[in-house]
């Protein structure tokens, strides 16, 4: 039994000085009887890092079937294990055309190398992210990632698994690409969510046994914060059927209005099957094309064919050798070929991890493409203003944060921002040569506001890289300076007619979402009285 006093961080580094070996007894994907005593006597905690606050503005999450950069896997889990990973990595950097991230530690990097060139990878595509790990799980602990606006972001949550290594890597990995991150106040297992482009998100009730101080209404509405999803909860599998209870052992979204969902034909009326039956119904209730892929349960082994990895134009499914299985690969393998016909789909042996309570899925984590157009040497950056968008009425001499995010195909290496009084026809700068900033929330410039009086004030952001490319944002729509002579609603210098016509015009209107009305003078969102009192006590005067 291990002692009640041994800390997160210390139970982290025996595990992980126990895995570095190329043999190494790889971590399962659910948990050892170690960690099942360990957790008992130190529940997980949600502050196991700081939680930020959510992504602002246009953000989106993303569908494993969309365009993708590359995947995330970690080199862990011996030969038997890092062989699976090199026969992915073969796939993935050619026919996927994908890079492929390998965290590995220093010492294991050569012999990651060395297998991945044997196997076939394209080394041109693969990078090493030097990094420590403690399992091969990265779906469970790796970085999600949302588009912001038109940038990548990542949001990370507290990992289900006393492991600490893994449970920073999503923070290390935005460092590591340049990405703003995020976390949401969840204790949470990637592989327990799948979604698709347009919000839709699916979990088991386990994310609810995970957080017992959240209802699932609540654990439902921090998703619809940090990933604007509407997420769907299941009931999961009996353990003794799938340990991990995650949803992606038997459900995969494979586009808008496509599913895989297990059938378990060998098992009707089973729990699992009732569960997959259900779940299928409801999909295809809501305009889903369902396709079934077998599954069976042999020995305490839960073999599925719907934790697949897609990437692009290829998918990778599972393929095995266990005698009451085996004979499921080539018709499993010819549904997923009809159902997805421009996808090139590749069969892995899976037999030496299966056994852990998970495949493929489990072990890789999607990068998007980044969206930038044509530039010198790549692509051109991104820049995503967060702040200032529109609508705000800010005064003279307050410090006021613009925050943005910045994202490109190498790395951003400059921001600058400028100033706008005239809807954007003409820019003042306001600083250069700035940072991404700090994790949590991108980069952040400290605004001293002019003294100036406008209606048509908006921010501009440009990101530019190494190679001289350069992208930018900028408030979407007007926000007011409030500068001494706000009753100037059309910024003419003079309060006189046109300004009194601006507010009569406008009078009991009410501004929109992000945007402002000339006749709020008082900035307070609606053309009232109080606003008319204020031009006509300044009728006349010169600003």
């Amino acid at each position: 039994m291990l002692n009640k006093t041994l800390s997160a961080a210390v139970f982290a580094m025996v595990l992980a000085g126990a895995a570095m070996a190329q043999d190494e007894t790889p971590l399962p994907r659910g948990l050892t009887e170690q960690e099942r005593e360990y957790l008992r006597l130190n529940p997980l905690e949600v502050n196991l890092r700081a939680v930020t606050p959510p992504p602002a503005g246009a953000v989106r999450a993303v569908a494993e079937y969309e365009p993708m950069d590359g995947l995330i896997i970690s080199w862990r889990g011996g030969t038997s294990l890092t062989n699976i990973l090199a026969q992915m990595a073969a796939s993935i950097t050619t026919t996927g055309n994908a890079n492929l991230y390998v965290a590995v530690v220093s010492s294991t990097q050569a012999a990651a190398q060395a297998a991945l060139q044997a196997a076939g990878a394209n080394m041109g595509r693969v990078q090493f992210v030097v990094r420590n790990t403690d399992s091969i799980w990265m779906r469970d602990y790796g970085p999600r990632y949302i588009y912001q606006g038109a940038t990548r972001a990542i949001v990370a949550h507290t990992y289900n698994r006393p492991r600490a290594n893994d449970n920073v890597f999503s923070q290390g990995f935005s460092t590591f690409k340049g990405h703003a991150y995020y976390e949401a106040p969840l204790i949470h297992g990637g592989g327990n969510y799948h979604l698709n482009q347009v919000g839709q998100g699916n979990a088991t009730l386990l994310i609810a046994n995970e957080n017992p101080a959240l209802t699932p209404q609540q654990i439902i509405d921090i998703w619809s914060q940090y990933w604007r999803t509407n997420t769907t909860l299941y009931t999961p599998f009996p353990t003794s059927v799938d340990s991990t209870q995650h949803i992606d052992m038997w459900m995969q979204v494979a586009g808008p209005s496509r599913v895989f969902i297990s059938n378990w034909d060998a098992n009707p009326g089973s729990t699992q099957a009732i569960i997959c039956d259900n779940a299928a119904a409801y999909m295809a209730s809501l305009g889903y094309s369902v396709v079934r892929l077998p599954a069976r349960l042999i020995g305490g082994v839960h073999y599925t064919y719907t934790n697949m990895v897609m990437v692009n134009n290829l998918v990778l499914l599972p393929s095995y050798t266990n005698a009451s299985v085996s004979g499921l690969n080539a018709g499993a393998l010819a549904t997923v070929q009809a159902a997805l016909p421009g996808k090139a789909v590749v069969q892995i042996p899976c037999e030496n991890i299966v056994g852990l309570a998970g495949v493929m899925h489990c072990i890789v984590m999607h990068v998007p493409l980044h969206g930038g157009g044509p530039g010198v040497n790549g692509l051109s950056p991104t820049a995503y203003l967060q702040t200032l968008r529109g609508g705000q009425t800010v005064f003279p001499g307050a410090s006021v944060a613009i925050n943005y995010n910045t994202d490109d195909d190498k790395i951003v290496t400059g921001v600058n921002l400028a100033l706008s009084v005239d809807g954007g026809a003409t820019w003042t700068t306001l600083a250069t040569g700035l940072g991404n900033g700090s994790l949590g929330n991108g980069g952040s410039f400290s605004w001293s506001v002019p003294v100036v009086t406008t209606p048509q004030a908006r921010i501009r952001v440009t990101a530019i890289d190494a190679d001289g490319n350069s992208g930018s944002d900028m408030s979407a729509g007007n926000f007011r300076i409030a500068g001494p002579c706000v009753a100037d609603t059309n910024g003419d210098g003079q309060i006189t007619f046109a300004d009194l016509n601006t507010v009569l015009g406008q009078f009991g209107s009410s501004a929109t979402a992000g945007s402002t009305l000339a006749g709020d003078v008082n900035g307070d969102g609606q053309v009232t009285f109080s606003d008319l009192n204020i031009v006509l006590g300044a009728f006349g005067q010169n600003c």
